[in-house]
């Protein structure tokens, strides 16, 4: 069975806070992108009215996971809690308690894979 762990966080972007949402998701995806080898997948995806936002996150394994959850807590988190809330957060994968303890706050349930295989 593989290491990785991805997800689906579905958010619904807060009164007032559309005009933010742009600057701080390109921020998020650089810093990411630069900073975390073990990112495999981040990607945002929002409707035309820009009212809610997907994402998808796909991440080596439970280091690399805890790896971005520092990352994003001391960069990211006050400004992304203010833009967003939180509807729906499924983990898949061989998610760690201690991961799964971190996105508690988020609402987060888990996943394993009971049969499949990626390429």
């Amino acid at each position: 069975m593989s290491d990785v762990i991805e997800w689906v966080l579905e958010l619904k972007v807060l009164e007032g806070q559309a005009e933010m949402v742009q600057p701080l998701l390109d921020e998020m995806v650089k810093a990411t992108q630069a900073d975390e080898p073990g990112a495999l997948h981040y990607e945002y995806y929002m409707p035309e009215d820009r009212s809610t936002c997907t994402v998808l996150e796909r991440y080596a394994d439970n280091a690399a996971v805890m790896t971005h959850l520092g990352n994003f807590g001391a960069k990211f988190a006050d400004r992304f809690l203010t833009a967003f809330a939180p509807v729906r957060f499924t983990v898949y994968g061989p998610a760690s308690d201690e991961v799964m303890s971190a996105l508690a706050g988020f609402g987060a349930t888990n996943q394993k894979m009971v049969a499949g295989f990626s390429r």
